[in-house]
């Protein structure tokens, strides 16, 4: 067997020897790096590893992020829900027969955002007093409506804020 020394082989083996030699050392420096990295972690966090202390803010935010969601979306269903409560209302007072000396019949309307909701009128007299309640849909009655009662509901709904 001959063997034939060839100089490209050589420097092929050399390139390799230098190659692992510094694999080797980087493997080192980079031992070296995490120890130095995780002792410098533990001595800014007083004793605890600022990573982990990090990664658990992080946690915390991600969770209070869902919390504050989940109460965006029940303001939100409130906000909606509340739409269809009664809450605008409007009051006319007035003498209903002339024989009394009081303004003490009323109109009163009460609606929601809609302008949906209900007008109660209060005929008081001498000797009975009565209150008749009426739908209201969208500002407006399917019965007629006494002009005490159309003014109470147009102070709401021509009234919009």
């Amino acid at each position: 067997m001959s063997f034939e020394i060839n100089v490209f082989e050589i420097i092929i083996l050399i390139i390799n020897i230098a190659l692992i030699a510094l694999y080797i050392l980087n493997s080192i420096k980079l031992r070296k790096l995490r120890t130095n990295y995780s002792e410098f972690m533990t001595k800014l966090g007083k004793g605890n590893n600022i990573d982990e202390m990090l990664q658990k803010y992080v946690e915390n935010v991600e969770e209070i992020k869902k919390e504050n969601a989940e109460i965006e979306r029940y303001c939100q269903k409130l906000d909606n829900d509340s739409k269809e409560n009664l809450k605008k209302i409007g009051l006319v007072r007035y003498n209903a027969y002339k024989d009394t000396g009081s303004n003490l019949s009323f109109a009163l309307a009460l609606l929601n955002e809609k302008d949906t909701g209900i007008v109660l009128n209060g005929l008081y007299g001498r000797d009975t007093s009565n209150i008749y309640a009426k739908p209201v849909v969208n500002g407006k009655s399917e019965y007629a409506l006494s002009k005490e009662e159309e003014e109470a509901i147009n102070q709401i709904v021509n009234n919009k804020k």
